[in-house]
């Protein structure tokens, strides 16, 4: 406020100073007398002024008027000129507003309206490489893959746009599925930008699709320099790829090259366990084998595998069970606790045939981690046991339904490999395999399978002093009087069904079950009494008592005998 207040005060000062100068300008007797033509003018202080200012108006319209008839006259000669400048400005306002109308609408995905505000920028504006980039955006947005791919083409001749064309064509071939073309393109573009993340990522994944595993590794290394990646990440990467090399190598007959690889790849990163069987093995083909013993306990201490056992079994493949079992106690020592180490213990034990120590090796992992593996053991111990056949396929039919146990599982897409490999077969990702459990998946097993379990695997196979009850069994005689003081006997209901067969609730029948039950102690066959000549009857019928080959069982829905060895045939039974 006290700004303009001062402003007003000076505006006024000056004003007030104008007037008082007109003032004395025109009391003052003072003439100015100008001849011209014969004609004396005389003019007044005042009027001198003021026609001073009036000539000073006239000389700079005339000058403007002078400057005005050259400019036309340049621009009809064709020279640049203040006309030309207006309307480059205009033309020049219009482009960049059709510009940026442009990009908004690349941005919105509007392909037809970015390709029209792409026409006009190109109009206004005298910019091609801003124009066609816009242009290229708005073909790709609009599905016209050719238009894009040709504009993308004449980016290539300007230095300023060549980068920009290489990666537009690379990205449109990655489209196409091309990737050999991809690759060549890729890799020009990381020559003219060596630090362009997206660039650098492209060109490592296109080089392992393409199986450019030493290209890959100097782009990895190039990755790690330039601080890109972690130093633990780029040694693990760096460890697979050096792995794959060393594979195909030995593929092509160099082994020296590739057990080297194979070794490097192992030392970098220990929990690659294809890394290291596969340098175990080199030093077993070297016969040296306390190094591939060293290097295959020192992964199984980080990572245990059962791809480890197996080459540290090819370690010496022609001992016996109970060496064996010695031998592998080291490695076993390097991660007792782990799980794998269990059914490792365990599956020895078995080769060994002891499978009480097989039993206990295993522990509770049949019942927390039921898998095929350990319900397989478990099975493999009742057998050696001796169990019953029913027991055996008992667990072998809760390894029907069983989890698999962890297997190689890409991290990306959840895609399972019976192998392991650099990239993932589904997806594409590179080093996403892990060894792990697959995600849960809905089971289609009822949840009366435990119930169903009988019929699946059927009853117990009888043993061989057991008879056979596939014949009817004719009741015993009654046998002596119960003596007195022992209980009546009872009623009872009981499933009149075959053996083996689940009973439902009409096979069931209220009988009289005795308070002992005996049998004879030889199995009897009971025959038809023979019709006698004397015309008397005979008070009880004869019976003929012939050996049977095969004892024969007594059904328990009839009376038996009273006699004690039935009790002891039972027990055996």
């Amino acid at each position: 406020m006290l700004l303009s207040l001062l402003k007003i005060l000076f505006f006024f000062a000056v004003v007030l100073a104008l007037a008082l100068g007109a003032v004395q300008l025109s009391e003052t007797g003072q003439v100015l007398r100008i001849e011209y033509g014969g004609i004396e003018y005389a003019l007044s202080p005042l009027n001198a002024l003021v026609a001073l200012f009036v000539l000073m108006i006239a000389a700079w319209l005339i000058f403007k008027l002078l400057g005005l008839a050259l400019a036309v006259l340049r621009f009809l000669v064709g020279d640049e000129t203040a006309i030309n400048r207006h309307f480059a400005r205009s033309r020049e306002r219009k482009g960049y507003a059709a510009f940026g109308e442009g990009m908004l609408a690349v941005a919105s995905g509007e392909g037809k309206l970015a390709q029209d505000k792409a026409a006009k920028a190109a109009k206004y504006l005298n910019q091609p490489h801003l124009t066609n980039l816009l242009a290229a955006q708005a073909a790709e947005t609009s599905g016209d893959t050719g238009k894009a791919i040709g504009i993308y083409r004449t980016l290539l001749d300007d230095d300023r746009t060549r980068f920009v064309g290489i990666r537009g064509l690379m990205r449109q071939k990655l489209a196409e599925g091309d990737t050999h073309k991809a690759l060549l393109l890729a890799q020009k573009a990381y020559a003219l930008k060596p630090r362009h993340k997206e660039v650098q990522d492209t060109l490592l994944d296109l080089q392992t699709r393409e199986q450019d595993w030493k290209g890959a590794r100097q782009t990895l290394k190039d990755k790690r320099t330039q601080g890109d990646l972690p130093k633990d990440v780029a040694l693990r990467r760096d460890a697979v790829l050096a792995l794959q090399e060393a594979s195909d190598v030995l593929a092509h007959g160099n082994s020296i090259s590739a057990r080297e690889a194979a070794i490097s790849a192992a030392k970098a990163s220990p929990d690659l366990v294809p890394a290291a069987v596969l340098a175990a093995r080199s030093y077993v083909a070297q016969k040296d084998y306390r190094n591939a013993s060293r290097i295959l306990e020192k992964t199984w201490s980080v990572r245990p595998h059962p791809d480890v056992a197996a080459a540290y079994a090819e370690i010496v493949p022609d001992e016996t069970p109970a060496a064996r079992l010695r031998r592998f106690d080291a490695l076993i020592k390097k991660n007792a606790d782990h799980e794998e180490t269990r059914l490792l213990k365990a599956e020895l034990l078995l080769a060994a045939e002891d499978f009480p120590g097989a039993r206990r090796a295993l522990g509770d992992l049949a019942e927390k981690h039921p898998t095929v593996r350990t319900l397989s053991i478990m099975a493999a111990v009742e057998r050696g046991e001796g169990a019953d056949d029913s027991v055996v396929r008992g667990w072998l039919t809760r390894a029907l339904s069983a989890s698999r146990g962890p297997q190689w599982c890409c991290d990306k897409c959840h895609n399972v490999m019976q192998a392991w490999a650099p990239v993932c077969d589904s997806c594409g990702g590179f080093d996403t395999l892990t060894w792990r459990e697959p995600e849960t998946r809905h089971s289609t097993t009822s949840a009366t399978g435990a119930e169903m379990l009988p019929l699946l695997v059927g009853a117990p196979k009888p043993a061989d002093d057991v008879p056979d009850l596939t014949e009817p069994v004719q009741p015993h005689p009654p046998g002596p009087a119960e003596p007195e003081g022992k209980p009546a006997p009872r009623r009872v209901e009981q499933a009149v069904v075959a053996p083996g067969m689940v009973p439902r609730e009409s096979d069931y029948r209220v009988i009289d079950e005795p308070s002992s039950t005996v049998t004879t102690p030889e199995p009897v066959l009971v025959t038809e009494p023979e019709p006698m000549p004397q015309p008397a009857p005979q008070p009880e019928p004869e019976q003929t008592v012939t050996p049977a080959a095969e004892p024969v069982m007594v059904r328990p829905d009839v009376e038996p005998t009273d006699t004690a060895d039935w009790t002891d045939t039972r027990a055996r039974r």
